[in-house]
Protein backbone atom coordinates (compact mmCIF):
# COMPACT_ATOMS: atom_id res chain seq x y z
CA UNK A 1 0.00 0.00 0.00
CA UNK A 2 1.47 3.24 -1.11
CA UNK A 3 2.45 5.86 1.58
CA UNK A 4 1.33 9.18 1.59
CA UNK A 5 4.35 10.38 0.96
CA UNK A 6 4.65 8.41 -2.14
CA UNK A 7 1.33 9.23 -3.96
CA UNK A 8 2.12 11.24 -7.00
CA UNK A 9 0.43 14.91 -6.85
CA UNK A 10 -1.84 15.85 -8.77
CA UNK A 11 -1.05 18.20 -11.79
CA UNK A 12 -0.92 21.69 -11.58
CA UNK A 13 -4.01 23.16 -13.15
CA UNK A 14 -2.42 25.18 -16.57
CA UNK A 15 -2.55 28.68 -16.30
CA UNK A 16 -5.68 30.17 -18.09
CA UNK A 17 -4.61 31.75 -21.66
CA UNK A 18 -4.80 35.63 -21.32
CA UNK A 19 -7.56 37.19 -22.94
CA UNK A 20 -6.74 39.30 -26.04
CA UNK A 21 -6.26 43.55 -25.19
CA UNK A 22 -9.65 44.74 -25.77
CA UNK A 23 -8.95 47.24 -29.39
CA UNK A 24 -8.44 51.03 -28.17
CA UNK A 25 -10.36 53.96 -29.78
CA UNK A 26 -6.94 54.68 -31.79
CA UNK A 27 -6.91 50.66 -33.17
CA UNK A 28 -11.37 51.58 -33.87
CA UNK A 29 -9.70 54.70 -35.64
CA UNK A 30 -7.19 52.80 -37.94
CA UNK A 31 -9.26 50.01 -39.26
CA UNK A 32 -11.72 52.58 -40.63
CA UNK A 33 -11.72 53.95 -44.14
CA UNK A 34 -9.68 56.68 -43.25
CA UNK A 35 -7.15 54.75 -41.25
CA UNK A 36 -6.67 52.15 -43.72
CA UNK A 37 -5.68 55.02 -46.24
CA UNK A 38 -3.69 56.85 -43.82
CA UNK A 39 -1.77 53.29 -43.39
CA UNK A 40 -1.28 52.70 -46.64
CA UNK A 41 0.26 55.86 -47.43
CA UNK A 42 2.67 55.36 -44.44
CA UNK A 43 3.72 52.19 -45.85
CA UNK A 44 5.08 53.45 -48.99
CA UNK A 45 6.71 56.16 -47.60
CA UNK A 46 9.04 53.85 -44.66
CA UNK A 47 9.22 50.80 -47.09
CA UNK A 48 10.99 53.36 -49.35
CA UNK A 49 12.81 55.36 -46.43
CA UNK A 50 14.41 51.32 -45.17
CA UNK A 51 16.08 50.15 -48.56
CA UNK A 52 19.27 51.65 -47.06
CA UNK A 53 18.85 51.32 -43.55
CA UNK A 54 20.39 48.10 -42.15
CA UNK A 55 22.37 46.01 -39.24
CA UNK A 56 21.29 43.91 -37.08
CA UNK A 57 18.45 45.25 -34.55
CA UNK A 58 15.20 47.13 -35.98
CA UNK A 59 12.78 48.50 -33.32
CA UNK A 60 9.33 50.23 -33.63
CA UNK A 61 8.79 52.41 -30.82
CA UNK A 62 5.04 52.75 -30.38
CA UNK A 63 2.16 50.51 -31.54
CA UNK A 64 0.48 51.99 -34.66
CA UNK A 65 -1.48 49.68 -36.61
CA UNK A 66 -0.97 45.63 -36.99
CA UNK A 67 2.48 44.60 -36.02
CA UNK A 68 3.35 43.35 -39.70
CA UNK A 69 2.61 47.09 -41.37
CA UNK A 70 5.93 48.20 -41.38
CA UNK A 71 8.23 45.80 -39.31
CA UNK A 72 8.24 44.01 -42.55
CA UNK A 73 9.99 46.35 -44.44
CA UNK A 74 13.13 46.34 -42.03
CA UNK A 75 16.71 45.01 -43.70
CA UNK A 76 17.68 43.39 -40.41
CA UNK A 77 17.62 39.85 -38.93
CA UNK A 78 15.93 41.28 -36.03
CA UNK A 79 13.13 43.40 -35.47
CA UNK A 80 10.23 44.12 -32.51
CA UNK A 81 7.70 46.48 -31.79
CA UNK A 82 8.03 48.19 -28.32
CA UNK A 83 4.53 49.33 -26.67
CA UNK A 84 2.68 50.32 -23.94
CA UNK A 85 1.54 48.15 -21.54
CA UNK A 86 -2.06 48.71 -22.57
CA UNK A 87 -0.90 48.02 -26.26
CA UNK A 88 0.04 44.74 -27.80
CA UNK A 89 3.96 44.07 -28.62
CA UNK A 90 7.12 41.67 -28.44
CA UNK A 91 8.36 44.34 -25.54
CA UNK A 92 6.74 46.44 -23.06
CA UNK A 93 8.10 49.49 -21.94
CA UNK A 94 7.57 53.36 -21.90
CA UNK A 95 8.61 55.37 -25.00
CA UNK A 96 10.28 58.13 -22.31
CA UNK A 97 11.97 55.26 -20.40
CA UNK A 98 13.19 52.16 -22.99
CA UNK A 99 13.79 49.09 -21.10
CA UNK A 100 16.97 48.99 -24.18
CA UNK A 101 20.35 48.69 -23.71
CA UNK A 102 22.49 51.62 -24.49
CA UNK A 103 23.76 51.71 -28.24
CA UNK A 104 22.26 48.17 -29.63
CA UNK A 105 19.86 49.37 -32.01
CA UNK A 106 20.65 50.28 -35.11
CA UNK A 107 17.14 51.84 -36.89
CA UNK A 108 14.22 52.85 -34.76
CA UNK A 109 11.15 54.04 -36.10
CA UNK A 110 8.53 56.20 -34.36
CA UNK A 111 5.30 56.22 -36.15
CA UNK A 112 3.37 59.53 -34.80
CA UNK A 113 4.98 58.23 -31.76
CA UNK A 114 6.25 61.46 -30.20
CA UNK A 115 2.53 62.79 -30.97
CA UNK A 116 0.91 61.03 -28.40
CA UNK A 117 3.61 61.75 -25.85
CA UNK A 118 3.46 64.62 -23.06
CA UNK A 119 7.43 64.83 -23.17
CA UNK A 120 8.29 64.49 -27.00
CA UNK A 121 12.27 65.61 -26.39
CA UNK A 122 12.18 62.77 -23.73
CA UNK A 123 11.43 60.00 -26.32
CA UNK A 124 14.29 61.37 -28.95
CA UNK A 125 16.79 61.36 -26.32
CA UNK A 126 15.87 57.95 -25.19
CA UNK A 127 16.41 57.36 -28.38
CA UNK A 128 19.84 58.90 -29.39
CA UNK A 129 21.11 56.68 -26.13
CA UNK A 130 20.13 53.16 -27.61
CA UNK A 131 21.21 54.04 -30.85
CA UNK A 132 24.85 52.86 -32.37
CA UNK A 133 26.89 55.14 -34.14
CA UNK A 134 25.85 55.62 -37.71
CA UNK A 135 22.01 54.49 -36.86
CA UNK A 136 19.17 55.48 -38.33
CA UNK A 137 15.69 57.09 -37.06
CA UNK A 138 12.85 57.36 -39.10
CA UNK A 139 9.78 59.64 -37.78
CA UNK A 140 6.14 60.22 -38.93
CA UNK A 141 3.89 63.09 -38.18
CA UNK A 142 1.63 65.37 -38.99
CA UNK A 143 2.06 68.69 -40.69
CA UNK A 144 0.50 71.16 -37.96
CA UNK A 145 -0.70 73.08 -40.84
CA UNK A 146 -1.77 70.08 -42.70
CA UNK A 147 -5.62 69.30 -43.24
CA UNK A 148 -5.80 66.42 -41.28
CA UNK A 149 -4.83 68.79 -38.27
CA UNK A 150 -7.11 70.90 -39.16
CA UNK A 151 -9.86 67.87 -38.63
CA UNK A 152 -8.71 67.07 -35.27
CA UNK A 153 -9.44 70.61 -33.78
CA UNK A 154 -12.84 70.10 -34.73
CA UNK A 155 -13.13 66.28 -33.72
CA UNK A 156 -14.18 65.70 -29.93
CA UNK A 157 -12.20 62.56 -29.22
CA UNK A 158 -9.37 64.14 -31.35
CA UNK A 159 -8.63 62.68 -35.43
CA UNK A 160 -6.85 60.54 -34.39
CA UNK A 161 -8.14 59.80 -31.23
CA UNK A 162 -5.77 60.33 -28.04
CA UNK A 163 -3.07 62.55 -30.15
CA UNK A 164 -1.41 65.14 -27.81
CA UNK A 165 0.00 67.61 -30.25
CA UNK A 166 1.58 67.85 -33.46
CA UNK A 167 5.28 69.05 -34.04
CA UNK A 168 6.75 70.72 -36.88
CA UNK A 169 9.57 69.30 -38.68
CA UNK A 170 11.96 72.33 -38.27
CA UNK A 171 11.65 71.78 -34.39
CA UNK A 172 12.28 67.98 -34.62
CA UNK A 173 15.53 69.13 -36.74
CA UNK A 174 16.72 71.73 -34.23
CA UNK A 175 16.24 68.83 -31.20
CA UNK A 176 18.29 66.02 -33.30
CA UNK A 177 20.77 68.61 -35.09
CA UNK A 178 21.49 69.50 -31.12
CA UNK A 179 22.07 65.59 -29.83
CA UNK A 180 24.21 65.28 -32.99
CA UNK A 181 21.99 63.51 -35.67
CA UNK A 182 22.30 64.03 -39.63
CA UNK A 183 18.92 64.70 -41.17
CA UNK A 184 19.55 63.00 -44.56
CA UNK A 185 15.93 63.28 -45.88
CA UNK A 186 11.80 64.75 -45.41
CA UNK A 187 8.85 63.49 -47.48
CA UNK A 188 5.66 65.44 -47.53
CA UNK A 189 2.99 63.10 -48.34
CA UNK A 190 -0.83 62.67 -47.44
CA UNK A 191 -2.40 64.82 -49.85
CA UNK A 192 -5.76 63.20 -50.00
CA UNK A 193 -8.98 65.46 -47.68
CA UNK A 194 -9.95 63.74 -44.42
CA UNK A 195 -13.19 63.06 -45.69
CA UNK A 196 -14.14 58.99 -45.52
CA UNK A 197 -16.34 59.69 -48.79
CA UNK A 198 -13.69 60.55 -50.75
CA UNK A 199 -11.00 57.63 -49.64
CA UNK A 200 -11.82 56.03 -53.39
CA UNK A 201 -12.97 58.84 -55.94
CA UNK A 202 -11.39 60.57 -58.58
CA UNK A 203 -10.04 63.86 -56.41
CA UNK A 204 -8.60 61.79 -53.96
CA UNK A 205 -6.10 59.97 -56.71
CA UNK A 206 -5.89 63.85 -58.39
CA UNK A 207 -4.69 65.29 -55.41
CA UNK A 208 -1.91 62.66 -54.94
CA UNK A 209 -0.90 62.42 -58.24
CA UNK A 210 -0.78 66.36 -58.13
CA UNK A 211 1.23 66.09 -54.46
CA UNK A 212 3.62 63.68 -56.16
CA UNK A 213 4.00 66.14 -59.29
CA UNK A 214 4.96 69.09 -56.88
CA UNK A 215 8.07 66.85 -55.63
CA UNK A 216 6.47 66.45 -51.68
CA UNK A 217 6.06 70.32 -51.11
CA UNK A 218 2.17 69.56 -50.03
CA UNK A 219 1.28 66.92 -47.87
CA UNK A 220 -0.44 66.82 -44.23
CA UNK A 221 1.84 63.97 -43.31
CA UNK A 222 5.72 63.90 -43.11
CA UNK A 223 8.51 61.59 -42.74
CA UNK A 224 11.82 62.94 -41.30
CA UNK A 225 15.13 60.58 -41.82
CA UNK A 226 17.92 61.24 -39.63
CA UNK A 227 21.10 59.40 -38.94
CA UNK A 228 23.28 59.49 -35.88
CA UNK A 229 26.77 61.14 -36.47
CA UNK A 230 30.03 59.68 -35.15
CA UNK A 231 33.15 61.93 -34.31
CA UNK A 232 36.53 60.26 -34.87
CA UNK A 233 38.76 61.17 -32.13
CA UNK A 234 42.35 61.44 -34.18
CA UNK A 235 44.73 61.65 -31.09
CA UNK A 236 47.64 64.81 -31.60
CA UNK A 237 50.78 64.30 -30.28
CA UNK A 238 53.03 66.69 -29.16
CA UNK A 239 55.31 68.33 -31.48
CA UNK A 240 59.01 67.77 -30.42
CA UNK A 241 60.67 71.21 -30.50
CA UNK A 242 64.44 71.01 -32.06
CA UNK A 243 67.50 71.89 -30.11
CA UNK A 244 68.51 75.66 -30.34
CA UNK A 245 72.55 75.15 -31.77
CA UNK A 246 75.09 76.97 -29.64
CA UNK A 247 77.21 79.17 -31.20
CA UNK A 248 81.07 79.39 -30.03
CA UNK A 249 81.50 78.29 -26.39
CA UNK A 250 79.50 76.30 -24.45
CA UNK A 251 77.40 78.13 -21.97
CA UNK A 252 78.30 78.27 -18.53
CA UNK A 253 75.59 76.64 -16.27
CA UNK A 254 74.25 79.18 -13.74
Amino acid sequence: MPTPDSVPSSPPAAAAPAAPAAPTALDTWLEGPLGRFLLAAERREVGAALEDVFGNQFLQIGHWGPRATFLPFARTPRRALVAEPQAPGDLVSHASQLAILSQSVDAVLLPHTLEFEPEPQTVIREVDRILVGEGHVLILGFEPLGTWVARNSLSPRGFPPGLVGTLTRRRLRDWLTLLGFDVVETRRFLHALPLASLESTGLTRGLERLGRHLAGKLGSAYLLKARKRVYTLTPIRPRRRPLSKLVGAAVEPT
